[in-house]
């Protein structure tokens, strides 16, 4: 199945706090606070509570529809930018897409999760 992570359980299962740490640092994040986990909104869910098409959705936030389509379809998935935005237009749809210059009016519901 597409988007399936291979997982090494065993190496997970031995990685320790320090080990983290060091990846955080070799990978640029060293300086980043840990915290909770937040979910992640699909890309797919959010669009279509807000009642718009992949052509619509795509003009509104500014990128190729093929590139929405990749991540609907999980051939990529979005970088932590876009993943901050789809997590923006989900909270406050009328005030990002109003900020973005769009076009396209979304409904006034925020979507919770």
């Amino acid at each position: 199945m597409a988007g399936e992570a291979d997982l090494d359980v065993e190496k997970l299962a031995a990685t320790t706090d320090e080990d983290i740490r060091g990846y955080k640092a070799q990978d640029g994040f060293a300086d980043m606070p840990s915290g909770p986990a937040r979910p992640v909104l699909a890309p797919a869910e959010v669009r279509t509570r807000l009642g718009l098409t992949q052509e619509a959705f795509a003009r509104a936030l500014q990128i190729p529809v093929a590139t929405l389509r990749n991540w609907e379809q999980n051939r990529k998935l979005p970088d932590p930018a876009a993943r901050s935005l789809l997590n923006a237009v989900a909270r406050e749809p009328e005030a990002v897409l109003r900020a973005l210059g769009s076009p396209v009016a979304a409904p006034a519901k925020r979507l919770s999760r």
